[in-house]
Order: C-alpha cells, then structure tokens, then sequence
C-alpha cells in the first residue's frame, strides 16, 4: 500500500502518442458500375503527449497511482474521401518546477518553470495518405493506401525542484520549521524530535512592501550527499534558491557543537554540488534563550562573523527576526533571479516509421509509398546528377532496392516512387 502521506518528488512515468491511422483503399461505386475511380480518405493523426506545469499540483504521488499516459491512436480513413479522426491528446500536469528526463539518455527535456507552461513531448504519428492520393496523369486507379506512422511508447523522469527565494537550511530539530511558521503564513508540523518535516515547506514571507518564497528544506544530516537520512532526496530542491538561510542551534542543547554542525552542513553542501557550495548564506544562531547559548554564539561571531552576515534570534518568541528578514530582503535586491534548467533543445522522440516505406503492386508496376518516398520527394531534383546519385544511394541504403529484391523485381521492370517511374536496372 502507497502511503498518502509521503511527499514524491521523483517517479517514473511511460508516455506514448498515438499512432496514425491507416489510409483507405477503396474506390467509388454506383448501380451498375462497380468501380468508378478512388475515394479513398487518408488516415487521422496519432494524438500528442503534452506536459503542462500547473501551481495547483503540490507533488508527484499521482503519478505512484497511474503511470502509463497513452495518447488515442488515430482513426482508418473513410470511403468518399473522408479524412480518419484524429487521435486524442494526452496532457499531464505536474507542479511548477517539474524537470522533464529521458529516462534512457538522462537528457533534460523540460524545465517546467512557470505556471500553465505547456511542453510538446511526443508528436503523434501522421496519418496514412489514402489510395485517392497516389493517382497521376498515368495511375489513373492506385489499388493501395499508405500505413499510418508509428510510435513507440518512452520512460520519463519527473524531477520536482522547489522554486523558492530563500532555502533553510541546517540540522534536524535546530528550529527551521518554527522559524517559518513565524515569518510566512506556513503552518508546518512542528514537534521536539528528529525528521518532523518529512517533505519541503514553503512560505510567503512579507517584509514591508516586498515579499520572498521560503523553503524550509528538510533532512539534512552528516552524510546527506552520499543519501543518508532524507538529504540525497530533499538537496536538490535547495539548488532552485538564490539565498540559504541556515539556521544553527547556538546552544548547542542535544550535546552537539554548533560550530561542528555549521562545518559538517556546508561540507554536505560542497559533496552534493559546487553549486550548492558556492551559493550565498546568511546565518541564523537560533535559541538564544536556552542556557548555554551566549558562550557558544561569542565562539560562533568570533570564528564566521567576517565572512557571514550572522543574527542571533529566538524563533520560538520571534526575538531578532525583524532585522534577519530586513537583510534577506536586502541580500536578494542583489541576486539573479532563479536559473532555469539547461534544456537539450535538439531532443526529440523519433517516431518509429519516421523514414519508412511500403512497396506496392500495381498491375505489373512496383510503387513504393511512405515518409521516405515524401522525403526524397522534397530534396530531390530529377535534372540534376549530384541530386539524383543521392537518390540513388538513398535507395540502397535505406533498403527499398533489397525489399524490391525480395518481391521479385527483374531487369527492366518498372518500378513508381512519387512522381518518378524507372526502369529497373542492376
């Protein structure tokens, strides 16, 4: 059984546009004259797979309940010229800062940033074209139809990384949750032991007439980076913040030293990414009020007050709050907004069919239809030598003068690609 409770923040999904239908061979008919010329429609188009980036959507666990997202496969072509209905399409939200993977590749394909963004995944395949399409000045009645194009079903990576402003950062139980609850409306689960937060909290946190996103970023421990505790899943959300807020117990209350916690947090940091590493901190020395605290804060300012912007403060009662916030909003004035995800733009799902080809009889001439014979048609100019060797090599390669082999094909036979007929020479 799924535990409902349990934030998901990466799962794997299969997606598959639709195929496209078949083209229709049929022809015509009326009382008495049974064949009376082609009719037949071309096939409907596969349907799409999108993915679109909706603020409503809090996490992943939908998708640890359904985890197939097939789009509709397009409908035959009709008699009497009537084009196939086209597939229907698959959308599939996920929350704003969804990073789309192929799962084979690793390659990014989506940085879900914004809200109602929508990302082409998977094309659905085209339609066949229907029998009515093949006729010339000298195929007066083509008694074939092209197939539709075929897809092939794809693994997906979904990868949530919160987007925030400010992430807070620090050991289990030091008082991030609390600091939260007091500068945003975020009402976290707050108790006295380790792990409370199990999943990334956030919260508006409004200072005068300017406002920030914080994150309270849960289960960092010694030995995150290498996944012990809950780090391995919660650090890659602290790589969307722009700020770190790391919060310290100062009075060193469950017999650890904060200077030793402060250290082995940015090592964590350092061994997850130099990115992490290398972002900017403001500190906070929270429980100022329990006893023992001003002998370690002295130690603290002494060691880090150079390099660091530090503010001692009680979360609990919100004492030195308000000049923590007034700094973070000042710190932030100063930094870029978030970086997206680099983006493989030159990925693609090639569709299976996507230069395939058909080989046909009619009467006693070879027609090859499909993609390849509508490539060649487009880059191909029939006066031109360099043009027609290319042609030529296409053939081979792509293995239309193999499967013209295998149906039989002699010298001198005719064989019809597009709008091109030769005869058939060794």
């Amino acid at each position: 059984m799924i535990d409902k409770n349990v934030f998901t923040d990466k799962v794997k999904i299969k997606i598959k546009s639709g195929d496209g239908g078949d083209g229709m061979n049929s022809f015509k008919s009326f009382k008495g004259k049974p064949a009376c010329g082609p009719d037949g429609g071309d096939g409907g188009k596969g349907g799409d797979v999108y993915i679109v980036a909706d603020r409503g959507q809090n996490d992943l666990l939908p998708f640890r309940f359904t985890s197939k997202y097939f789009a509709g496969d397009g409908e035959k072509g009709g008699t009497n010229q009537c084009f196939g209905r086209g597939g229907d399409d698959v959308v599939i939200k996920v929350p704003v800062g969804t990073v789309v993977k192929d799962a084979d590749s690793g390659a990014v394909i989506a940085d879900m940033f914004e809200d109602g963004m929508k990302k082409l995944i998977a094309e659905g395949g085209r339609g066949g074209k229907g029998n009515v399409r093949f006729t010339t000045a000298r195929r007066h009645a083509p008694n074939f139809a092209q197939k539709g194009e075929k897809t092939e079903p794809h693994v997906l990576v979904l990868e949530l990384k919160v987007i925030a402003d400010v992430g807070i950062i620090g050991f289990p139980n030091v008082g991030k949750s609390t600091l939260l609850s007091k500068i945003s409306a975020a009402r976290p689960k707050i108790a006295n032991y380790h792990f409370t937060t199990l999943s990334p909290n956030l919260g508006v946190v409004r200072v005068y007439d300017k406002s920030f996103v914080a994150a309270d970023i849960p289960g960092l421990i010694e030995g995150a980076a290498e996944g012990a505790g809950l780090g391995h899943d919660f650090l890659r959300h602290i790589e969307r913040t722009r700020l770190l807020l790391h919060v310290v117990d100062i009075s060193g209350s469950e017999g650890r030293d904060p200077l030793d916690d402060f250290k082995k947090i940015n090592a964590e940091l350092a061994g997850y990414s130099e990115k992490l590493a290398a972002l900017p901190q403001v500190i906070a020395l929270n429980k100022c009020d329990v006893y023992g605290a001003d002998e370690h804060l002295g130690a603290f300012v002494k060691k880090y007050g150079k390099k660091y912007k530090i503010f001692p403060v009680t979360a609990v009662s919100g004492e030195g709050l308000k000049p923590l916030l007034e700094e973070l909003v000042s710190e932030l004035e100063t930094l870029p907004p978030p970086a997206r995800e680099e983006v493989d733009e030159d990925f693609t799902y090639k569709k299976s069919g996507g230069l395939d080809f058909d080989i046909f009889m009619d009467g006693d001439v070879y027609v090859v239809v499909g993609p390849l014979v509508d490539m060649l048609c487009r880059n191909v100019t029939l006066d031109e030598p360099d043009s027609m060797a290319y042609f030529q090599k296409i053939l081979r390669d792509k293995g239309v003068i193999a499967g013209l082999k295998r149906m039989g094909i002699a010298e001198k036979d005719i064989v019809s690609i597009g709008d091109v007929e030769f005869e058939f020479v060794e």
